[in-house]
């Protein structure tokens, strides 16, 4: 499968197969075994053949609207292309289309909930802020990394913690995936049809104090606001991952790539949820009701997920 997806990495991918199969007893159970696993792949492989989620298709050009209050515009620093235009195209997993689950739109400009959440990415959000304290700075820095990354430790203990065969823990492995798949589709259909504007964007050019020197903890990336797409990750994950282990465990250690020395302790999914919304108003680039919409659409693409995970066994 991953030779497939990542043929440039097959001597790296050969040299850990062979590693791993190492440790296994030479025989006919080891090669029914690889046999079995290879015609599965392919058989993947074929059906997802042309399904929008190849880098070309999802990052497809995206004709940035004018400028006008509210609107997405490239951002600093670098002021790239918006990316994952093309990603609400993409084929789900179990979705029946992207825009199952389209949120309704974000709080409008003149209403007190955005002026609320601006305000407060400003204040806690800026690069220089002088309210944002050392523990939410960490917060902000443990979570920008990929969600991709940071959830993989905490599936690895769901999985280690769960009861149930391990066919049937494979099989919620493979759902968490699927879901996260999904997410992302539904994410970009989301921020595609409202293409709401950043803070940095507002903050500096926009009508409610203006400040055109402003400037993120975190640089922005290149796609709207409204979701956040961190959040929506964060919320099917925690779905599926309440359907794997309970909502509550053992406490595990967690560690980050952006957070060098940092180990952060959890005890339960919703928490690594909460610290991913706050992480992305005090990293100064989403607002709060961006990342709690996130959150919500995440949940439910996740609980769909939950609800339909023979259609996707059935098909694999």
């Amino acid at each position: 499968m991953l030779v497939g997806l990542a043929p440039s990495r097959r001597a790296d991918l050969d040299a850990a197969l062979a590693a791993t199969l190492g440790r296994i007893p030479d025989g006919s159970a080891e090669a029914g075994g690889v046999a079995a696993g290879a015609r599965q792949a392919a058989a993947v492989l074929a059906a997802r053949a042309g399904d929008g989620l190849d880098p070309a298709s999802v990052n497809a050009p995206f004709p940035v609207p004018p400028a006008a209050p509210g609107v997405w515009q490239p951002t600093p620093d670098g002021y790239a292309p918006a990316a994952q235009y093309g990603n609400r195209l993409a084929k789900p997993f179990l979705l029946e289309r992207a825009d199952q689950f389209r949120l309704g739109p974000p709080p409008a400009l003149d209403s007190r909930r955005y002026r609320t959440d601006l305000a407060e990415v400003r204040a806690y959000g800026a690069a220089d802020s002088a309210v944002r304290t050392p523990r939410q700075t960490e917060t902000a820095n443990f979570w920008y990394a990929s969600s991709q990354v940071l959830y993989t430790e905490p599936l690895r203990v769901a999985v280690a913690r769960a009861h149930g065969s391990a066919a049937e823990r494979a099989e919620l492995l493979a759902l968490f995936h699927a879901a996260s798949v999904d997410t992302q589709i539904a994410t970009s259909d989301s921020k595609y049809t409202y293409v709401r504007w950043r803070p940095v964007t507002a903050i500096r050019t926009g009508d409610i104090g203006t400040d055109p020197a402003w400037t993120p903890l975190h640089q922005t990336p290149a796609h709207p606001d409204y979701p956040s797409g961190h959040a929506t990750y964060a919320g099917a994950a925690q779905a599926v991952l309440d359907a794997l282990a309970g909502p509550v465990t053992a406490p595990f250690g967690l560690t980050s790539p952006t957070a060098p020395g940092v180990r952060r302790t959890y005890t339960g999914w919703r928490q690594l949820t909460r610290d991913n919304v706050d992480a992305r108003v005090y990293s100064g680039i989403h607002s709060r009701s961006a990342d709690e919409a996130g959150v919500r659409l995440g949940e439910a693409v996740g609980q769909y997920a939950l609800r339909h995970a023979d259609r996707l066994y059935g098909a694999l």
